[in-house]
């Protein structure tokens, strides 16, 4: 590597500012590392603009290398396998440093791929200053944690003075953290005391190294002290608002250049600034690309190298192109940017591999010799649909009236009673070249109540992949890559005027897989999944969070907290959260037939560890996958004996809606089949999200794309759709309609009264109204309320618990209210004011002593909670007093692990799990046996064999994906079995003497002959079969011999 000047800004005073205005010189190529601190002022690019117009002849070029929770030496990145900046950082880091030798079987799932290491970074952009933001996720580790930062930030300090980036020796400059804003008296947050004494401690920690190694420091966090006490200049105490960072980044600059502010309100600074955040726009989709799994990940091959390694040139020379439009302005010279980024590379064109009897593939025409895809119109549609008996179904919106409804993706209803839609035709994600997304949040209304939209409002636009969105008070929360975003109208015209990032680091590695499908607990806490592959990396006001693998997050707006509430060791991307009345969540596996209760496994996890899965629910004759979407049937347009089922929609295979009546069984819950609501036999058919409406029919958001499968074509074959979407809309016709209840116009007390009602989704609205009320207001009314309920009334302990939501939404708990329900009859009731209590810590002082009465419940689901719940209290001695309690009793199979599990990681311990055991064929030897432990990986890997046919080769009977066990056509002809998997096979098929009508992928463009060999042998020896391997010159005679082939085999042609 070519030799770097590091400069580590560590935001303390250094003595000689004189030192710090000769180290930028013409043509200084500077990186900034580090924290959120230094990532979230991306988003506002004041610091460089200010460094910019001090150097305007000096065509500075300005990198930011920031994420959350970096450190000097952990920088972890789901495409790269080492999280260590330089070789020894894991000795300052145990709590990450959990081992590179587990696999995705074990507990972690480790990042993959070739993204460039940190060193790798620097090097390639010739840097030669380096600004170090640190400090602030480290001093959550006290006093105790001092000297592992000490040696690590010497570590990191003695590594980069040796590294050669631009033929000079590095400079380096250390930033320190800000202090904590004290902002407990308008927001329910921490007040900073804490906090503060160990930001100080780190501050000064930071100084101490840096006058060691003669490096350059700005100490920050006593002066911003000063700046906090006349100015609210953070959004939640921690991350800096817009007025912050234009006052840290003149700070700052003024520091290092000793040159005085520039005024930030001139024409010249407005211009340099527009194009400074125009150029970060772009090399953000460079350093921080979407769906990156695509591009250097684990999902790289087979089609990546076709068009990434030019997309990734195209996007670096745009960058550039940003670079010189900045210093023209600051030349006053002419620059037109779009000439020049006509200039750049082309792009490959890239040609479908789409096939007749490809995975998930939509419909085709019939005439055609290309098999082209066919999309029904809406008629069409509606007439592909069948309905379980004395339903209808009707289109409510279609790309057709609505052209902005394009592949839309989750659906909600607000207090008004209107639909809001989310859609994402930039899917998978920003092609370079292309104009920048320009996906939506939609307001749909029926203005003449016919049942059909009259009406559309585009509440926000410029948006990329909005994969989930859930209200709030005044608001809405979007998922944008890797932020939370909050939306808001302020003047009342249905449009976006607000927008704050709340949090930054979670993980759009793979973009389907990021943050989504959100849905509010009775707090109105945000419930959002997260799918395997990524890492997250979050910080907040109470600490750095972090996620690994799949799971889920939980963020309560009232406090800005965020919690990882659950995380699994395989959870493929769970698309599905549905609370039931009892407050209790369920959730869709999406890429297995799962539907799971999650209570179980929310555990507070250990970074990199994943907890196992609870049972999965669905009866085995009836898993289908991918899910996507739960709802709980709660509306009395519908019958009334399926009140309380749950509904899953399916998108591959069976293609509609399926519907489960759940039961209790002692601790936990079964399912038991009930119908088919809906299916449909238009292939393009993909319903994705669900939700009743006001009235109480039931919605349905249908995505409407022939091509979904994310491995089995190119992220940009040109046959994805990006134009169709539909909206559905599904009612008993002898039924009457529900009157929806008044919402949001609605005085406090007809809101209360709103609670008494039948359909969950009104009172679900109703409390989001409330908290958007005067708090102090709600609580009296609140107070009035449950006292003149009637005691004899059926629901009574119900409306109790929907009064004591009310107040754990406000974060103001009714205590008299809580520890009554403490102790109700009926024991739904209790666990669920256990689950309050859970989070209600922070208010009540003998939290401890109620948890402990729980645990000593009589029924296994209060234990449970309670269990639960033990695992995530602050001090290690309450915990284990909680679990000492519930082992008085026995432990089912529903506490038994969970109880194992907290109890190990109140120690600081895993509980490592295995996915399956490995278990080798003892007739194979050598090169056979290589190919059969081969095989078991690849059968494995998400997304591949195992989806379909499972982990125990059973297959999937309602998603017609047939069993691999006991079968001639796996056991039989060598040739004809090879065929099929290089090929694909459609049509119907008898195996094990049933039936089956589906699709199977051509594996040809995907693995190479001796991967078609291994996955062959694995399956003929796996299952209870044992028959001969197959080699890989075998495969590669078959793919000869079918090489001008252009469709899938049909059982006629064996």
């Amino acid at each position: 590597m070519k030799k770097i000047n590091i400069i580590i800004i560590l935001f303390l005073i250094f003595a000689d500012n004189s030192l710090l205005s000769s180290i930028i010189q013409k043509n200084s190529r500077i990186a900034f590392i580090g924290n959120n601190l230094c990532s979230r002022m991306i988003n506002y690019g004041y610091f460089e603009t200010e460094l910019y117009l001090r150097y305007p002849n000096a065509k500075l070029l300005i990198r930011n290398l920031c994420d959350g929770v970096n450190t000097p030496g952990f920088r972890p990145h789901s495409g790269r396998y080492s999280h260590w900046a330089f070789k020894g950082a894991e000795k300052f880091n145990q709590e990450y440093n959990v081992g590179d030798s587990l696999t995705w079987l074990g507990s972690r799932y480790w990042s993959n791929g070739h993204f460039e290491s940190p060193d790798e970074w620097l090097d390639r952009l010739n840097i030669d200053i380096i600004f170090g933001f640190f400090g602030y996720n480290e001093s959550f580790r006290g006093s105790e944690g001092l000297n592992d930062f000490k040696n690590e930030l010497s570590g990191f300090i003695e590594h980069t003075v040796n590294q050669v980036y631009n033929n000079k020796p590095p400079e380096i400059i250390l930033i320190s953290p800000v202090s904590f804003q004290d902002l407990s008296n308008e927001m329910n947050l921490p007040d900073g005391t804490i906090i503060n004494k160990n930001l100080e401690l780190y501050t000064n920690a930071m100084k101490e190294i840096a006058t060691k190694y003669n490096i350059l420091f700005i100490d920050v966090y006593n002066p911003s002290k000063k700046w906090f006490d006349s100015e609210k200049m953070t959004i939640d105490g921690l991350q800096l608002n817009e007025n912050g960072y234009k006052k840290f980044s003149k700070y700052i600059v003024e520091k290092i250049t000793n040159k005085k502010v520039v005024v930030n309100n001139s024409e010249k600074y407005k211009n340099i600034k527009k194009r400074v955040l125009e150029k970060n726009k772009m090399w953000l989709y460079d350093y921080k690309i979407p769906n990156g799994v695509h591009v250097y990940g684990r999902r790289y091959d087979p089609f990546g190298p076709d068009n990434y390694p030019k997309e990734i040139k195209k996007i670096r020379q745009l960058t550039d192109n940003r670079d010189k439009s900045i210093w023209a302005e600051l030349s006053n010279k002419p620059f037109n940017l779009e000439k020049n980024d006509e200039r750049t590379i082309k792009l490959n064109k890239i040609k479908s591999n789409y096939k007749f009897g490809n995975y998930g593939q939509g419909n085709i025409n019939p005439k055609s010799e290309i098999n082209q895809i066919k999309y029904l119109n809406e008629k069409e549609s509606i007439n592909s649909f069948v309905l379980a008996p004395g339903y209808n179904i009707e289109l409510f919106a279609s790309e057709k009236d609505f052209p902005d409804l394009a592949n839309p993706v989750q659906l909600s209803f607000d207090n008004k009673g209107r639909l809001w839609v989310a859609t994402m035709p930039s899917y998978p994600h920003f092609k370079p070249g292309d104009k920048y997304p320009n996906d939506k949040l939609l307001i749909f209304e029926d203005t003449n109540f016919d049942g059909k939209a009259d009406k559309q409002i585009t509440f926000v636009d410029n948006l990329h992949l909005p994969v989930g969105f859930e209200f709030d008070k005044n608001g809405v929360y979007v998922s944008q890559g890797t932020n939370l975003v909050f939306f808001s109208d302020n003047d009342g015209d249905d449009k976006a005027d607000y927008k704050e990032i709340v949090l930054s680091g979670f993980d759009d590695h793979d973009t389907h897989h990021n943050i989504s499908a959100f849905s509010a607990d009775p707090s109105g806490a945000i419930y959002m999944g997260q799918g395997v592959f990524l890492h997250a990396n979050i910080e907040t006001s109470y600490g750095p969070i972090h996620g690994t693998n799949g799971g889920f997050f939980r963020y309560n707006p009232i406090r800005a907290h965020l919690e990882r509430t659950v995380q699994n060791f395989f959870i493929p991307n769970p698309w599905g959260i549905a609370f039931d009345k009892w407050g209790q969540n369920f959730f869709t596996d999406t890429s297995g037939p799962e539907i799971r209760w999650m209570m179980p496994a929310s555990i507070k996890p250990l970074y990199g560890v994943g907890t196992k899965k609870t049972p999965n629910l669905v009866e085995k004759d009836h898993q289908v996958r991918p899910t996507s979407g739960l709802e709980f049937i709660s509306s009395s347009h519908f019958p009334d004996d399926i009140q309380g089922d749950i509904l899953v929609n399916n998108t591959i295979g069976f293609l509609g809606t399926k519907q489960h009546e759940i039961l209790d069984d002692g601790t936990g819950y079964k399912f038991k089949f009930r119908q088919d609501l809906l299916t449909s036999d238009d292939r393009n058919f993909r319903p994705v999200d669900i939700e009743f409406a006001p009235d109480g029919s039931l919605y349905i958001v249908d995505w409407h794309n022939a091509l979904i499968g994310h491995m089995q074509h190119n992220a940009r074959d040109p046959l994805r759709d990006h134009s169709h979407g539909r909206i559905y809309r599904i009612t008993f016709p002898s039924r009457p309609l529900v009157d929806p209840p008044k919402i949001h116009d609605a005085t406090i007390e007809q809101l209360f009264e709103n609670l008494k009602l039948k359909e969950y989704r009104a009172r679900y609205r109703t409390k989001r109204e409330l908290r958007s009320r005067d708090p102090e207001s709600v609580i009296k009314i609140l107070k009035k309320w449950v006292k003149n309920l009637d005691k004899n009334e059926k629901n009574y302990e119900l409306n109790k618990l929907e009064a004591l939501w009310v107040s754990w939404g406000l974060n103001k708990i009714e205590y008299d209210l809580l520890t009554d329900l403490l102790n109700a009859k009926n024991y739904k009731i209790r666990a669920a004011a256990t689950r309050v209590l859970r989070y209600s810590g922070h208010q009540i002082s003998d939290h401890v002593n109620l948890m402990k009465k729980s645990a000593n419940d009589k029924h296994g689901r209060v234990r449970l909670e309670a269990i639960v719940a033990a695992s995530w209290m602050e001090k290690k001695s309450d915990g284990e007093s909680i679990l000492k309690e519930a082992q008085q009793y026995d432990l089912d199979h529903w506490m038994k692990y969970s109880f194992d599990v907290s109890s190990s990681h109140l120690k600081g311990k895993p509980i490592f799990e295995l996915a399956q055991k490995d278990i080798v064929n003892a007739d194979l030897k050598g090169f056979d046996l290589a190919l059969y432990k081969e095989g078991h990986k690849i059968y494995n890997n998400e997304g591949s064999c195992v989806s379909c046919h499972q982990i125990d080769g059973k297959g999937l009977r309602a998603s017609n994906f047939p069993p691999l066990s006991n079968t001639d056509w796996v056991n039989g002809d060598k040739t004809k079995l090879i065929k099929i998997l290089l090929k694909g096979l459609y049509g119907k098929i008898i195996v094990n003497d049933e039936e089956y009508n589906g699709m199977m992928s051509p594996y040809e463009e995907i693995h190479s002959d001796i991967e078609l060999a291994a996955i062959l042998t694995y399956i003929r020896n796996s299952f209870g079969n044992q028959s001969s391997p197959i080699q890989p010159e075998e495969v590669r005679a078959v793919r000869k011999l079918t090489s001008n082939r252009k469709k899938p085999f049909s059982e006629k042609d064996f």
